[in-house]
């Protein structure tokens, strides 16, 4: 992974997650999202100067993975480790992924410490032992209500299917143990009325609040008909149940039972992002949990909607499964990360469709983003020898450019800093782009460039001078969501030597007028966005 530090600023960490992701298979575009989700969320609250720690990983106990591995002829660990370093990882680099620690499932930090936890929990008295008997999603690794599940049909008909996987569903019958779930149904609603932005979008909150109010089951936290897991501390005859397991990864991860001071200077997360498909586990079983054992409960669930191709969940068994590299390969990382969170609203479900990408590529980012820093470039190349001017000559335009530059500096911070809102914050920045797009249409520069006078050049040079200062600043704003091509422009506009590395420049920064001196050479390299080939196999 990216090795980014989190500085050296005193209080709690802003600590973000993604889910950790099983590993029966390579990672696909809806893994993607969260991720890239969670990297951008966690550049920008870097460049707000804050202290950052971000988390990602791997969740590789648990049924599922084991019959994956047995399918492969292999032991689970094998599996697990194949896929995690030659799948996971290299992606995540490749995705440009600035996470500060990827942990797996398997790893003793983790292990040992799961261990403690539900000692602790049995210690209390919240975990009892019993039996029960229900409809099992393997694929979600899960006992479903009966109320939830789908009837089958075709191949299927007169079976129970998974209402997400739209597989038959396992009746098992296992003498488990159980965590006392049911008594914190009433603490739980107290805590969603006393903290309305904990979870997060509104549909998601609401799906959290009906399901508690209808009274919670006990949750059985161990499984015996399998040993691929973390053992029960006082019963080495079951396993940890696997979503316990992997939930306290968000914990262990930063110093639980291990080391207090990172852990009190972490924990809990700001920020679990997370699959709608799996919000029950962190807005309901998680906090139960973290109050059992009287830990503090994170900030906010934020709950992403499903990509969709052709109607359907992005996902391997509905065979919609898509790498990124597929994209990437093409649009470049850079425009594949910007995508995702500028075509759909996180928090809402989206389609993903290859045609629609490449319009936006080719409307925004080349055209409106791309065209503007090469036209920029080749002006102030032309007119002024590649030497930066200053400006000397306002006017009412260039006021209008700074007041929206101001304007898109501070929507973009509470959409994306604040409120989780990408798409929001994009369209601010992108507002931005086309006011200077326009602003440089309606001066002409190519037109008072004909003219020698002093007034004339004066005009010039502040109409250039505006037009990079204003891109000096959509490279800070889009850093966090293109890196990349952020600092091929921050150092064709001559800012680095004189404002310093990129990543230390602060958002609050990018809306300060005049932070690119006169004098900066501005030099026009290859086009950031270039223009698209024909896509493959068009």
């Amino acid at each position: 992974m990216v090795a980014t530090g989190s500085g050296t600023q005193s209080g709690k960490a802003f600590y973000v997650t993604t889910p950790i992701y099983y590993v029966n298979d390579a990672p696909h575009l809806g893994h993607a999202y969260t991720t890239v989700a969670g990297d951008v969320l966690t550049r920008w609250h870097r460049q707000r100067g804050e202290r950052v720690w971000f988390l990602t990983g791997t969740d590789e106990h648990g049924q599922k993975v084991l019959r994956t591995a047995e399918s492969k002829g292999v032991s689970p660990q094998e599996w697990c480790d194949k896929l995690v370093e030659e799948a996971w990882k290299p992606l995540w680099r490749h995705l440009e992924i600035a996470n500060d620690d990827f942990l797996r499932t398997t790893e003793k930090r983790h292990t040992d410490r799961v261990r403690e936890f539900v000692q602790d929990l049995y210690d209390k008295g919240e975990i009892y032992k019993g039996g029960y008997e229900g409809p099992y999603c393997v694929g979600c690794e899960e006992y479903k209500l009966p109320g939830e599940l789908l009837e089958g049909t075709g191949e299927n008909a007169g079976k129970q299917l998974c209402p997400i996987h739209k597989r038959p569903v396992e009746i098992l019958k296992e003498e488990n143990y159980f965590f006392r779930l049911s008594e914190y149904a009433d603490k739980l609603l107290a805590h969603y009325e006393a903290n309305p932005g904990f979870i997060q979008p509104e549909p998601a909150r609401n799906e959290v609040l009906s399901f508690v109010r209808q009274g919670l089951q006990d949750l059985s936290i161990s499984r015996s008909t399998f040993d691929w897991g973390v053992p029960v501390p006082w019963d080495d005859e079951h396993v940890i149940y696997v979503w316990v397991d992997a939930l306290l990864n968000y914990a262990t991860a930063v110093g639980y039972n291990q080391n207090q001071e990172t852990f009190d200077a972490t924990f809990p997360a700001d920020v679990h992002l997370i699959g709608k498909d799996i919000l029950r586990f962190h807005a309901v079983i998680w906090p139960a949990l973290l109050m059992a054992n009287g830990l503090p409960l994170p900030g906010r669930v934020v709950a992403n909607g499903w990509l969709l191709v052709g109607g359907e969940k992005m996902s391997k068994s509905n065979l919609t499964g898509i790498s990124p590299r597929q994209i990437t390969s093409h649009f470049g990382v850079d425009a594949f990360r910007w995508y995702l969170l500028r075509a759909i609203a996180y928090g809402q479900d989206g389609s993903f469709s290859w045609e629609d990408l490449a319009a936006r590529y080719t409307s925004e980012l080349a055209n409106d983003y791309g065209n503007l820093a090469s036209r920029v470039a080749a002006m102030v190349g032309k007119y002024f020898d590649g030497v930066l001017p200053a400006a000397s000559a306002d006017g009412d335009a260039e006021r209008a450019v700074h007041d929206g530059l101001a304007k898109a500096v501070a929507e973009a911070d509470r959409k994306i800093g604040d409120d989780v809102e990408f798409q929001a914050g994009l369209q601010a920045i992108f507002d931005f782009v086309k006011q200077v797009n326009g602003y440089i249409s309606e001066q002409e520069p190519w037109k008072v460039a004909k003219d020698d006078s002093p007034q004339a050049r004066a005009r010039l040079a502040t109409v250039l001078y505006t037009a990079a200062e204003s891109l000096r600043a959509v490279a800070v704003l889009l850093h966090p969501f293109m890196p990349a091509s952020s600092q091929r422009l921050w150092e064709s506009l001559g800012a680095e030597p004189a404002l310093g590395p990129l990543a230390g420049q602060r958002v609050q920064e990018a809306g300060q007028w005049g932070r690119l001196p006169a004098g900066s050479t501005v030099t026009k390299g290859a086009a950031l966005f270039p223009r698209l080939e024909e896509q493959p196999g068009a």
